[in-house]
This record gives C-alpha cells, structure tokens and sequence, in this order.
C-alpha cells in the first residue's frame, strides 16, 4: 500500500471510529429507526445473569401473595387511595417527611453505586433489562430464531412462515405483557381485590379494567417495539454517567492497550505471530457488536448508551478461546485499571458517601422506629377562645387521629401532666374515640381547669392516649389559653 492510499485508509478508520460520537447506533441520520437485532449471548457472565433475572422474576410474581402476621402486604403502592406499604410497614400522606427522606438516601444510594460500579444496575436488576433480555428476547429467540434468522425474516415477503411467526410472537408478546400488567396491579390495589375484581367482573369494576387494557397495550409497545430507546432515549440515569462516573469507576471496559498492540487491531490469521508484529488481540470480528442489545462499539469507550450488561464480555471470551489467546479482553474494569495497571481501590468520594448514607439510614431507622401507631393533633379551634365558667377556664381543643395501623383501635385521651397546678377536669374523661384502620378521624374536646390553678396566660398541659387496655399509644403538648 503506497503512503497516499495508507494516509486514506487510516483517515477512513479514524472518521468510523468517531461516528459513535456524531451518530446514534439505533437512528440513521435522517432520523429513521434502526431495528437492533442482538445475537443470542452465551458464557459465564449470561449465566449468571440469567440467574439472578430468574430470582427476580419469581420474586416479582410471589411477593404480592405474601402477607405478613399483621394482615399487611410486603409491599404495596395504592397511589389512588395514598396508601403505602414498604416492608409491612404502611405510610400515609402525614409521613410525607419519611417518604421524601427515603427518596433522598435513594438518590445518596444510587450516586454511591454508580460512582464506584457503574451502571451495574441497569445491566442486572433494571426491570427494563430483565423483561426485555429475560423474557421478550428469549421468546423471540425461541419463535424467529437468532440474529441471521431474525434478519432474514424481516427481508422476505410475507408469506405463511412470516405471518405464522410474527403473529404467534405478537401474540406471546401481548399475552405476556397482560399477565405482567397484572402482577403490577396487585402492588397497587393489594392481591386480594385484583382476585376479587376478577370475581365480580368487568361490569362492576370498569374502570380498573380499562385502566389495565390501556396500560398492558402500553407494556407491549415498549417491549415490543420501543425497546432499547427506553435507554437511550427516555432512562435519565444513562446522562447521568458524565457526572458520576470517573477514571475509578468499574464498569464493562475493553482493554484498548491490550486490544489494539501496537500496530492496531486486525483480522486473525492462522499461525500468525500477533505479538512480534505488533498486533492486538482484536481480531476485529465483530461479535461483540452483534451481540449488544444497544447495538454500540464497546471498544469506543464508556457511552451512555452502554447498559453493563455483560454479552459483549461472554461474546468476546468465546473468540478469544478459539484463537487460544487469553479472556478478559472486554472485561469489568476502571479506565485507571486498564490505562495504568493499578487494582481497584475504594476513593475517598466513595467512603464519603457511605458515611453519609450510613447515617442517613440510621436516621431513618430511629425517625421510624419513634414513630407511633396513631399520630396525634390537638390545636385550638380557630377564631374560638377560652370561655369562662364560674371558677373554671374552658378550652375547646380540636383534636386529628391519624390510624396507621391495619386495626381499629379505641382510644382515650387523659391528662399527664400540668405544671401550673394540680386539677385538670375533661369534659367527658371516659368516653372513647374509635377509629378503624387508616382513618384520620377529627373532633373535638373540652378541658377545664380552675382560675386558681393558672399562672399564666398559657400553660402547657401534656395530653396521653390510651388504648383500653392502657397501653400508650402517644403524647402531645398543648397551650391552654387563659385571662391575661
């Protein structure tokens, strides 16, 4: 090859290995869609995967028939009634604070392990990842074929074959996709009445069912169509890797140094001696492209369209073993691993933010733990004042009972403690306030106490409620107002 037609080749090579930058890997210039067809992965890496979208998958279909000692769900997000269960454990609109603070060490939590493994997440327990790779991608394996198969497919005219196996696919697709659509009801409206809304039938519950017809027809479209775009297009979290990823991050990376030698990559040929001509172990085969579900070149470097996923390291370690030359080519590493040899180590960004998450958690765990099963209110009725009643000073407190439990309880409010005298007298000491499970009841209540006991123009006066039983369910401060 003569030096001007070499100096062409090596600017083409170099405007195709910059296209990833200027290009995405699914769209055409023009906007069109490229259909990704991933080759069926094989290896150590899908295994494992495989396993863990299998627990996951089972898991998801399970936990809604679970119910605790306490009559809860384990989880349970009822958006239309605002009422949540997490872990057994139900929140209501009054736990805001809890529900926002666990956002927060959500966020903490996901900033912490991007920063140090990447998008880990996204490759293995993402619920995009496990319908799409698990499930929608081995039916279509199953029905189409691999990737050659599928592409022929997709070229030839429609005869009976390609009605037969679209249709049937399709259809598996929709199938699916109702089933799933109903798991994830259950976590809204609670098992036992998805069971019984089945029973009663579409006449008494139509607009749950339209709701569920409207939404598995949208479970379709994206993993039947959509697809990978929901990654590239519509997930935040891929953008987020310019700010949380750096050099110390792990992440699936090719190893350029290795890969590319000193001469480049090449095709492989037989009884060569890559290593004294200056080649790298890419043989430039190709593989490890067909078999991404996002369609990019992971030998181009991190890019957000990259998901962890793990195929290109299996498809990789497979040619590496038939040309006996060793794995690990696209393997688990940092760009400060792969460029300077050095082993993972945690950084001092990452243990910073585990000592925060360490105690954000704690703190969450005492902030749940003081919370009470009823959570008590008791305010002055606005624009009404004290009232004087011969010897006594009569205030009309309004009080709010929010029950958090799934049981009714009878309550009674007493009084604990007066630090301005000794007699404090409630209008109706022994009547009970009942209150079922997740109500927030309101009403009111009379406290009187003598001219003589007050020294003040407020005075605290500490209220307890009681169960019948006398357990004590929690205590409130209130300023009884008085004359001047």
């Amino acid at each position: 090859m003569n030096e001007l037609n070499k100096t062409a080749f090596e600017e083409n090579v170099a405007e195709e290995n910059e296209k990833f930058r200027t290009e995405a890997a699914t769209f055409t210039k023009s906007g069109t869609r490229k259909w990704v067809y991933a080759k069926k992965p094989s290896g150590k890496f899908t295994n494992y995967r495989t396993i863990v979208t299998t627990i996951l998958l089972v898991l998801l279909v399970v936990i809604p028939f679970i119910k605790l000692p306490n009559g809860n769900p384990l989880f349970k997000f009822d958006v239309f009634n605002t009422n949540f269960i997490l872990f057994g454990y139900p929140f209501f609109t009054t736990d805001f604070f809890l529900l926002a603070f666990g956002m927060i060490i959500s966020v903490v939590f996901v900033i912490l392990f991007t920063s140090v493994y990447g998008r880990l997440f996204c490759g293995w327990v993402c619920p995009q990842t496990i319908f799409l790779e698990g499930v929608f991608r081995r039916i279509e394996f199953l029905i189409e074929g691999d990737r050659n198969k599928q592409i022929r497919l997709d070229k030839q005219d429609w005869n009976e074959e390609k009605i037969l196996k679209r249709g049937g696919k399709w259809f598996v697709f929709y199938i699916i996709s109702f089933l799933a659509t109903n798991i994830l009801f259950s976590y809204i409206i609670g098992m036992d009445v998805l069971i019984q809304m089945y029973k009663d039938g579409p006449a008494e519950h139509g607009g749950k069912f339209f709701g569920m017809f409207i939404f598995s027809w949208l479970f379709y479209f994206v993993f039947a169509w959509f697809r990978e775009q929901v990654c590239t297009l519509v997930c935040p979290y891929g953008r987020l890797q310019g700010v949380l990823l750096d050099k110390k991050t792990m992440q699936v990376s090719y190893d350029y140094l290795r890969g590319e030698g000193t001469n480049g990559r090449s095709k492989f040929r037989k009884n060569e001696d890559r290593k004294a001509l200056g080649k790298g172990d890419c043989i430039d085969c190709g593989q490890c492209i067909a078999v991404c579900p996002t369609a990019i070149d992971i030998r181009n470097g991190s890019q957000l369209e990259c998901v962890n996923c793990t195929a290109c390291m299996d498809a990789c370690d497979e040619i590496m073993t038939k040309i006996n030359l060793p794995t690990g080519l696209i393997k688990y590493a940092s760009e400060e691993n792969i460029a300077e040899g050095k082993p993972f180590r945690i950084n001092g960004r990452s243990i910073v933010f585990s000592i925060i998450l360490v105690l954000m958690i704690s703190a969450m765990g005492i902030f749940m733990s003081k919370r009470s099963d009823v959570e008590i209110k008791f305010l002055q009725v606005p624009g009404k004042d004290y009232v004087v009643d011969g010897d006594y000073i009569t205030n009309t407190m309004q009080y709010s009972l929010m029950n958090k439990t799934n049981k009714t309880y009878k309550l009674i409010v007493n009084v604990t403690e007066f630090k301005g005298g000794k007699t404090v007298l409630l209008v109706e000491p022994n009547k009970y306030i009942e209150i079922n499970e997740g109500e927030l009841k309101q009403g009111l209540i009379d406290i009187k106490i003598p001219k003589s006991e007050l020294k003040s123009y407020k005075v605290p006066v500490i209220l307890e409620l009681k169960d019948l039983n006398g357990k004590t369910i929690d205590h409130y401060t209130i300023s009884f107002m008085a004359p001047f």
